[in-house]
């Protein structure tokens, strides 16, 4: 593994330990397939790649490491609010209202900027597909 690779890993690791151990952290210059996330450091920048039985799905690429390490955790904790919601599901409500104040949690303790982000991210999407509690 190279030293920019290294570094990252560092930074993951540390970042992580903020919101726990986890299964979901990414590979480093390698993939396990899975679609689980790798990633992978060259002369062209950072990228955030995801490869699912062979195939590569996702490839994003950036020169900025807050937004890499963003990309990473947004998909990490994404996962960790999907698992918190099913064990924690409120019947009669929209699942994702509790997996989007899970997330949007779990990336305040990472880097409250990033929770900003998302919480626009997740804006525009309920403009187009609101809330739908059945009561």
């Amino acid at each position: 593994m190279n030293a920019e690779l290294r570094q990252l890993q560092q930074q993951v690791e540390i970042l992580a330990k903020r919101i726990a151990p986890i299964p979901w952290k990414p590979t480093y210059g390698y993939s396990v397939d899975g679609a689980l996330t790798h990633l992978e450091v060259d002369s062209n920048g950072m990228h955030y790649v995801v490869v699912e039985r062979g195939q590569e799905q996702l490839r994003r690429t950036t020169q900025d490491v807050d937004e890499l390490l963003y990309w990473v955790f947004a998909s990490i904790t994404f996962s960790m609010a999907s698992s918190y919601e099913v064990r924690h599901r409120v019947p009669d409500q929209d699942f994702r209202r509790l997996l989007f104040a899970k997330q949007a949690e779990l990336l305040h303790r990472l880097n409250p900027v990033w929770e900003v982000r998302r919480q626009q991210e997740l804006s525009d999407i309920l403009l187009q597909a609101p809330f739908s509690d059945t009561k």
